[in-house]
């Protein structure tokens, strides 16, 4: 077929390209047709965690032109924390579904998200949807997939509370993805085993690490940019603290807020928590409204990935209700207190580098003057090993992609 190309030998006559050259208007674009070994890969995220442990595999993908077309395409379930994450990584969608509405639902996300990508199936037939974690996006796009009748390969499969609503939606939306998902990259041996118990295939999961790690060494490396931070004395300890999770609305937030007023009273002059607050106005009433203008507590508005990192570095210790800084944090030797009652990374509590606090203010003061006051307690969970991998899952993933391909073996 003279206007077909093959993207392994990428060979077009001399004359096509005097033709495609010159005569634009009478010589069309030529035909992509790919060679039998090629396997077309279409990565969908939507979410700036989700951007992050995609972006390690989106790289690794790129090294291997003679045997995968990757594309892109993303669905700005959170427009702007995304797009600064596209630009840290240099990553450039091919599809952008710009769902994001105000006071969206996970309900019209989903439906949105799945309508809009079944003319994109259609239009790539991609042997496979790549897809990470446990969001809306990561639901709906196996789901779409599934319709499609396309394989799908799910990144940091295997996390689980067993409460569907703790943390809600995402237990269930990660369920959903095991049970569509033709291959499952655990990011622990935890994480496989809870494949295996619920009947996946062993043969079908892969335990990988988790590309978190990839990426977070590659931010770490990169050249430091100012931070615009009010001057802090050089004395003084840092708490990194960032709150923000559905299930810590109401109540569970009146509470963390009142804990941290404490913790700023108990420690004038020798701490300072830095807290950048999410836009979600959950978040932002109770905080403005117990935090607001207290000494020794700097508010921020949301941090973009990279100089989050460079503040993690500096912090001495980590309160979050987030996944990601659970499974980051370790790996710069900060200690971590979760204020959540269920986490579906509990290998981090059984490495010593996590503890579990709640949302309960006295609770969360107890632990946290534990950890300020005693050197030795401290030094336990800042020395502790992270479970989460060496920074070389993003190339077994694909790898593993790649190896299975080669075997032929088609969807069950």
């Amino acid at each position: 077929e003279p206007n077909t190309i093959c993207h392994r030998d990428r060979w077009v006559s001399f004359g096509e390209r005097l033709l495609k050259r010159y005569f634009p208007e009478i010589y069309p674009s030529p035909v992509v047709k790919f060679c039998p070994s090629m396997i077309k890969i279409l990565s969908v995220f939507g979410t700036r965690p989700e951007a992050i442990k995609m972006a390690p595999v989106i790289r690794a993908l790129r090294c291997h032109p003679d045997s995968v077309v990757s594309k892109i395409c993303v669905t700005a379930q959170h427009r702007q924390m995304l797009d600064q994450v596209l630009d840290l990584f240099e990553i450039t969608p091919d599809y952008d579904l710009n769902v994001m509405q105000a006071d969206q639902t996970p309900t019209r996300v989903a439906a949105t998200v799945m309508a809009q990508l079944e003319p994109i199936f259609r239009k790539e037939q991609p042997d496979w949807v790549l897809v990470q974690g446990d969001t809306t996006t990561v639901a709906a796009a196996a789901w779409a997939a599934f319709y499609a009748r396309i394989k799908v390969g799910h990144v940091e499969a295997g996390l689980r509370t067993y409460d569907k609503y703790q943390p809600f939606p995402e237990e269930i939306n990660r369920r959903i993805a095991s049970v569509i998902a033709t291959l499952h990259f655990a990011p622990t041996t935890r994480s496989r085993d809870n494949l295996l118990q619920e009947g996946i295939p062993a043969t079908t999961v892969f335990v990988t690490g988790n590309p978190v790690i990839d990426a977070l060494q590659h931010v770490v490396a990169l050249p430091s940019l100012p931070l615009s931070l009010p001057e802090i004395p050089s004395d003084r300890r840092i708490i990194l603290v960032t709150v923000h999770r559905r299930e810590n609305f109401g109540e569970p937030f009146e509470q963390i807020c009142q804990a941290l007023r404490d913790l700023a009273e108990m420690y004038a002059g020798q701490v300072q928590m830095i807290y950048p607050v999410h836009l979600n106005p959950n978040v932002q009433a109770p905080v403005q409204r117990w935090l607001k203008d207290v000494p020794g507590i700097t508010l921020l508005p949301p941090l973009d990935y990279l100089p989050l990192v460079q503040l993690l570095k500096r912090a001495d210790l980590v309160l979050t209700d987030s996944g990601g800084i659970q499974e980051e944090a370790p790996s710069l030797g900060k200690p971590v207190l979760v204020l959540r009652s269920a986490t579906e990374r509990p290998e981090a509590v059984d490495a010593g580098t996590v503890r579990l606090v709640g949302a309960d203010r006295t609770q969360i003061v107890q632990w946290t003057r534990r950890l300020l006051d005693n050197p030795t307690e401290y030094q336990s969970m800042a020395r502790a090993t992270n479970p989460y991998g060496d920074g070389h899952a993003a190339p077994r993933i694909v790898q593993a992609l790649l190896n299975y391909q080669e075997k032929g073996i088609e969807i069950a």
